[in-house]
């Protein structure tokens, strides 16, 4: 009967995280790449969770903390991953394409 009981204790923890991760205001980048909510790791390597949250040191994350007073690149544009993935002329050994218009994210 205990079993019972923790298996269903368990399935309603992970009912209740899925509900709040799905309604929630933040997290949304990563929650259009992980929807679900899982106890498992997710293997990333820290480099992936920097580039995939945008939470690094990117000029237009540092302007976003103030921590920065510009979030231009010194190539001129925006300081996102993204500009740094696809676009940056400092970068380009790095790029890789860009997402369709329809795929980016703001």
């Amino acid at each position: 009967m205990n079993s019972v009981y923790r298996d269903y204790e368990h399935s309603a923890y992970i009912i209740t995280l899925q509900t709040l991760w799905k309604n929630g205001d933040t997290g949304r980048k990563i929650f259009n790449i992980m929807p679900s909510v899982s106890l498992r790791p997710t293997n990333w390597i820290r480099e992936d969770v920097i580039f995939f949250s945008q939470h690094g040191p990117f000029p237009a994350y540092l302007k976003r903390f103030h921590l920065s007073d510009s979030d231009y690149c010194s190539c001129g544009g925006i300081g996102t991953a993204l500009h740094y993935a696809t676009e940056c002329i400092y970068t380009v050994s790095w790029h890789m394409r860009k997402p369709a218009p329809n795929f980016e994210q703001e």
